[in-house]
């Protein structure tokens, strides 16, 4: 259900912004929280890896993984909008 011109100005002019603009913003963050976990992932995989504690398939395949979850989650977050 899409706003009004008078709900969308009623919420301008009390938040200072247009209500699209909520939802970039929380896409935004849900993005950046993602890339920082999957840079910490990979970080610890990384030494993991370098300590030999593990194999060149379990490396590779926490790198997959991040990529699988951060593309899924690309996609049904761009579809909705």
């Amino acid at each position: 259900m899409s706003l009004s011109s008078d709900q969308s100005s009623a919420f301008f002019a009390n938040a200072g912004f247009f209500p699209g603009h909520v939802s970039t913003v929380m896409l935004g963050i849900v993005f950046a929280v993602l890339l920082l976990y999957g840079a910490w992932a990979i970080k610890t995989a990384y030494s993991g890896w370098a300590q030999q504690d593990l194999s060149n398939a379990q490396f590779t395949l926490v790198a997959v993984r991040f990529l699988a979850i951060y593309l899924g989650l690309g996609f049904f977050l761009f579809k909705i909008m």
